[in-house]
């Protein structure tokens, strides 16, 4: 099709909108959406529906971030007619479903929210159903809806239908306090002094380094790709690393630190020594793990972008799960007291794979039988591709 054809319904103002959408802040909340709303069915062939369909996204995120229950409906409605058509890749359409939810719970008023939930769904499939079990996430992370009719009986028809989400309670635990929450001068860590200033210090013992050595591999693909999930869902630059390994005999109480993890065949330990700084380990807790598990999809990668509270939240807990080889079945008030049981470790070295400029972790958790131990590692940087595979 000529660029210079006018196409039915597509209008000099419209065309105007997916040339220069930074325009869009001149119009107000009807207008841009009822210029969304033809753009969602016109085109000038394939580049011309793309940026439609990217301005439409845009238009649809700045009309939930206006508060007003005009926009709160005008949003949810181009989620719904701009997703199903297959004008945008699942990752973008995920994307900006999860935005979409997150910015209407934070700039709208509940009650203007709490028309959405009128009609209960039939499935869980479709991008209506999808945004809904969004928003409810995002509002059980800020203690918000309950108590509410419509809400509290949505959230039970998706947990009978089995949506992923709802098998999440819908009030934030203790273990999740940190979510979300930015304490000043808490960044990354970067250095061995900021780790020993956080943490205590687990000791390094031969002991540990003999039962390194007769650690075995005890490989779990499903597993592995659990725990990973938070990091590949956020866009981290480098693929994570997931290991399990099982022990001959128990290990003793003091050997569970930095000899240990250096004997397990690790990538992320692999060349220890290659630069300048010692490898340590530290105590840490599992509120703290399971924290850095959620930021890691919820604030996304320096290549990736942020996947909104809820399944930031879900992501974070499924890779606990998996760290402590939990099934999906059991509640998370009990995963949180088994937690209790497990030795949580920090580490850092300092290698081709910890690089200490962008953001770099590594957990290691050793089960209560002290036979079984998990170990994950993910990196945020982008440099030295080849070395880190």
């Amino acid at each position: 099709m000529s660029h210079d054809r006018e196409t039915p319904g597509d209008s000099d103002s419209d065309r105007h909108l997916r040339e220069e959408p930074q325009h869009l802040d001149e119009l107000g909340p009807e207008a841009m959406y009822e210029a969304a709303v033809r753009l969602c069915t016109v085109g000038d062939g394939p580049h011309g529906v793309s940026v439609a369909r990217t301005t439409v996204a845009r238009i649809a995120e700045t009309l939930a971030d206006t508060r007003s229950r005009d926009c709160v409906m005008f949003a949810a409605d181009l989620v719904g007619r701009l997703l199903p058509d297959g004008g945008m890749s699942p990752g973008e359409g995920d994307r900006l479903l999860r935005s979409v939810a997150a910015k209407l719970v934070r700039a709208q008023h509940l009650r203007d929210i709490e028309p959405l939930f009128g009609e209960l769904p039939d499935g869980v499939s479709g991008p209506a159903v999808e945004l809904r079990a969004c928003l409810l996430g995002e509002l059980a992370l800020i203690g918000s809806g309950g108590g509410r009719r419509s809400l509290e009986a949505y959230a039970d028809r998706l947990r009978e239908l089995g949506h992923p989400l709802a098998r999440l309670p819908r009030t934030r635990l203790d273990i999740e306090h940190r979510f979300a929450v930015r304490v000043r001068g808490l960044g990354p860590v970067k250095t061995a002094q900021q780790l020993q200033s956080r943490f205590p210090e687990a000791p390094s013992t031969d002991g540990g380094a003999v039962a390194g050595r007769g650690a075995r591999d005890a490989r779990d693909d499903g597993r592995a790709n659990a725990a990973a999930r938070p990091f590949r869902a956020g866009g981290w630059a480098r693929e994570p690393e997931a290991r399990f390994f099982t022990l001959p005999g128990r290990l003793g109480p003091d050997d569970f630190g930095i000899s240990f993890l250096k004997e397990l065949s690790l990538r992320c330990l692999a060349g220890e020594g290659s630069r300048r700084g010692i490898a340590l380990a530290c105590v840490t807790t599992p509120d703290d793990v399971l924290n850095e598990l959620f930021a890691a999809s919820y604030v996304g990668g320096v290549n990736g972008q942020g996947q909104g509270s809820a399944y930031a939240r879900l992501y974070a807990w499924e890779s606990l799960y998996a760290l402590m080889g939990l099934p999906t079945g059991v509640p998370l008030l009990e995963a949180v007291r088994r937690a209790a049981d497990h030795r949580w470790l920090r580490f850092m070295a300092f290698t081709d794979w910890f690089h200490h400029d962008t953001s770099d972790l590594a957990f290691a958790v050793l089960d209560p039988t002290r036979t079984r131990v998990a170990v994950l590692a993910a990196t945020d940087t982008d440099v030295h591709r080849d070395a880190l595979g």
